[in-house]
């Protein structure tokens, strides 16, 4: 759950605190208190898209911070990837989290005591938190909202399923996508493997080798410059081998030093410096008589061959040629031809290729259609589950006549997607299968079957999206589910079913809900109120958390705007007796 938010600088919060706790967090206040800055900053701690227009001028940078503690499978798989990020959970097992956005756009984001890319806020959210607000509803209103509902109600099994299917169509339609364009292009494509042809024909007459063109040119200058090398070989040859004259009474350098050291090791008895000294010569005479080895094969293999120089440049004449047209380097022109094999082989546009591409689209056309064919009847197994779930939450907030029915559709052929026959009919196919998927609401016994959008008003949509909420929970989903003003539009005794399931709700999830409704609001584990300070020069906002009168005065407040009534006071007391009944198992 999360436990704590700090917010700096957003909006009218200059900077508060929110202590949180696990079950029912409820948010209170005045309009334009600053409620909504709240849940603004839950979207930017967990990875929203930053709006600078509500960083405060002064200090000219919004910070929210906040302190989350994961269990089980939700906190292996967050410690996780933070740890994979570089970043680690603290000793006790929860995060710390930071965003900070300044009043010039820039955007910061701190997660496990590292800095991180925004986007691992969002990974963590995705596994932490659901934030539901007014937008989600109409969210909800798109049939693409609603498919994505049903296939993450669906289960484990459905989702691999539908993966597998988003797989296969992509690899089916990137052999359409190659064959299409195959036959489409076939003169161009012939035009360029042509010259491809060309080319690779030239440079396989050369037959460049890696790194040929250094090594001739290293050859070159040896074979132009052959008489100087001699000289300077033969002359250290001599130095080293047997004097300058080299005559055959001249001691070598390695007969010297071995002379000087055998001298010295005579007197090492005396003074074990000279033994050191001597040890170091043999060092030396070993030294020596590698390089006169040396320096003799060099001699011996030192070419003064003008045919072989002539070679030398004709070859090198012939790389030139290449690396003019191909490359700038022997290697780049090996690496071209390389590539234009590939290129070649892309190219192609023989009729047995195609009618192996024809074939290998076939194949796969009918695994698509066998993959959507199974999605769509999970799909319909599901819409039954999921609508009579949902009917039954509808009943205990005060729609005991209202039914949900999700109707799973085949999508109608002849649209943008590719159109294949699943399920022995044709419908368009698209990667998450050929379904559309409408959510009806049956508002009263009689009442026609609707699609939610023209047939449930703002209370009931509000009223829907809360049943589809908790039937979700008792699937799993994130820990920690935030509610922002769902209950607009709704009072009377929907308003008590409304607090009534978010509170059994808690039983399982950290709940926070920002609303306006006394009935809701009494339901909390802990309530917080945003109050407004316009003492100042600039306007202010501050949470505190409010608890026994203080709290009886908030909802005497939200219940009649007459926070010191004793009238209003007493009935928030009734209220809040009713709903600490209705929280106990």
């Amino acid at each position: 759950m999360l436990e704590e938010l700090r917010i700096t600088g957003l909006g009218v919060i200059e900077d508060t605190t929110l202590p949180l706790t696990g079950g029912m967090n409820v948010i209170t206040g005045e309009t334009g208190a600053g409620k909504t800055m709240v849940v603004t900053g839950l979207g930017l701690l967990f990875g929203g898209r930053a709006d600078a227009g509500r960083v405060r001028a002064q200090p000219g940078r919004a910070v929210v911070e906040g302190r989350l503690r994961l269990e089980g499978r939700v906190a292996a798989t967050v410690h996780a990837r933070i740890t994979d990020a570089g970043g680690e959970p603290d000793e006790d097992g929860s995060v710390l989290l930071s965003r900070t956005v300044t009043v010039e756009g820039r955007s910061r984001a701190h997660l496990g005591g590292r800095s991180m890319p925004v986007s691992m806020l969002g990974e963590v959210g995705e596994q932490a938190v659901a934030v539901h607000g007014q937008s989600d509803q109409l969210r909800l209103l798109r049939p693409a909202e609603q498919r994505a509902a049903l296939d993450r109600f669906a289960g484990p099994e459905h989702e691999k399923l539908l993966d597998a299917l988003r797989e296969a169509y992509a690899r089916w339609r990137a052999v359409v996508d190659d064959l299409t364009d195959r036959r489409r292009n076939a003169r161009e494509r012939n035009q360029e493997a042509d010259l491809l042809r060309l080319g690779l024909d030239e440079i396989t007459r050369v037959d460049p080798q890696p790194g040929e063109d250094d090594e001739l040119k290293a050859e070159a200058q040896r074979l132009e410059h052959a008489e100087g090398l001699r000289t300077a070989a033969q002359v250290a040859h001599q130095c080293v081998a047997g004097g300058v004259e080299a005559t055959d009474e001249t001691p070598d350098a390695a007969a010297l030093l071995g002379t000087a050291r055998r001298t010295l090791e005579a007197q090492a008895g005396t003074d074990p410096a000279l033994g050191e000294l001597a040890a170091r010569l043999e060092e030396a005479a070993t030294l020596v008589t590698d390089v006169s080895a040396e320096l003799s094969a060099y001699l011996a293999a030192l070419d003064a061959d003008p045919a072989r120089l002539q070679t030398v440049y004709e070859r090198r004449a012939a790389l030139r040629a290449l690396t003019r047209k191909y490359a700038d380097d022997v290697d780049g022109v090996i690496a071209w031809a390389e590539h234009a094999r590939t290129r070649l082989s892309d190219l192609d546009t023989s009729d047995d290729l195609l009618e192996e591409l024809d074939r290998e689209a076939s194949r796969l056309a009918g695994e698509v259609a066998d993959l959507a064919g199974r999605v769509s009847t999970s799909r319909q197994e599901a819409a039954t589950r999921f609508a009579e779930q949902v009917t039954v939450e509808l009943a205990g907030l005060a729609m005991p006549h209202a039914r949900i029915e999700v109707a799973v559709l085949p999508r109608a052929a002849g649209r943008t997607e590719p159109t294949l026959a699943v399920n022995g009919t044709e419908v368009g196919v698209g990667p998450d299968g050929g379904d559309e998927v409408e959510l009806r609401l049956l508002a009263h016994p009689g009442a026609p079957s609707l699609p939610l959008q023209r047939g449930a008003s703002g209370g009931e949509l509000s009223r829907v999206m809360l049943a589809i909420e908790v039937v979700f929970a008792g699937s799993g989903g994130p820990p920690t589910l935030v509610f922002d003003e769902v209950d607009a539009g709704v009072g009377g005794q929907a308003a008590v079913e409304i607090g009534r399931r978010l509170a059994r709700l808690a039983r399982s999830h950290q709940v926070l809900v920002v609303t306006h409704l006394p009935q809701v609001a009494a339901f909390a584990d802990r309530h917080l109120v945003v109050a407004k300070d316009t003492g100042g020069a600039v306007t202010t906002s501050g949470v505190r958390v409010v608890e026994d009168t203080e709290r009886a005065r908030e909802l005497a407040r939200m219940l009649a705007g007459l926070p010191d009534s004793d009238l209003g006071i007493a009935h928030a007391e009734e209220l809040l007796a009713v709903a600490a009944r209705e929280r106990r198992p």
